[in-house]
């Protein structure tokens, strides 16, 4: 099998990452509601039947679609926190995911479009879920309405913002105005007191006895 613009053959093996990428470029361009199998295989440059073999119908297609976007941002929240940690980086790092990987963003959240209860996707929702919470050694047992707080933040911000929602003095930069926000929620540390070395008292100078 070929795509018709480039005539490459495809190597074995390599179809459904193919088929997975056109599906979120057409997301990219059209959304979820005009995706569909006919379409995916025409893009792809496949037969009808290529879309349905790996995933069976277009509900099966958005579960992996979902279950990739889960898994991507978990990897660079988890990668943020390693690199520069504390909840305003990681809310930044969520925000710009949402905005330069909407296609998966505007999935992942719609169980409607997929089957929440996939093996893959749960493990995958799963691994997004701890790096939300934070490592265990830097977040001690969380209350669970904190974690909450802090999700509803970045993922209200980001979803306001791709709508259209936010006032425009915001601006249009998301991931900016993700790390002004976060710090109502988390101020930024401040620096620390330096501390300086008082100069001792001169000892008077004892009189001589005559």
């Amino acid at each position: 099998m070929a795509r018709p613009d480039s005539g490459r053959p495809y190597h074995h093996g390599d179809l459904r990452r193919v088929l997975l990428d056109e599906a979120v470029a057409s997301l990219r361009e059209s959304g979820p509601a005009a995706l569909s199998l006919r379409d995916l295989a025409r893009r792809a440059g496949v037969s009808h039947a290529a879309p349905a073999h790996h995933f069976g119908d277009k509900r099966g297609l958005l579960t992996a679609v979902a279950a990739e976007g889960y898994r991507r941002l978990a990897g660079s929240l988890g990668l943020t926190d390693a690199t520069t940690p504390g909840f305003a980086e990681v809310g930044v790092a969520y925000v710009r995911f949402a905005v330069e990987q909407r296609p998966y963003f505007d999935v992942m959240f719609r169980p409607d479009l997929y089957d929440p209860a996939d093996p893959d996707l749960v493990a995958a929702r799963s691994a997004l879920g701890a790096a939300l919470g934070g490592p265990p050694a830097l977040v001690p047992d969380p209350p669970l309405e904190a974690g909450i707080a802090a999700w509803s933040l970045v993922h209200g911000l980001a979803t306001l913002g791709l709508a259209g929602n936010l006032p425009p003095e915001i601006g249009d930069d998301l991931p900016a105005a993700a790390r002004r926000v976060t710090g109502y929620l988390v101020p930024p540390s401040p620096p620390a007191a330096t501390t300086q070395a008082q100069p001792r008292p001169a000892k008077g100078k004892k009189k001589k006895k005559h």
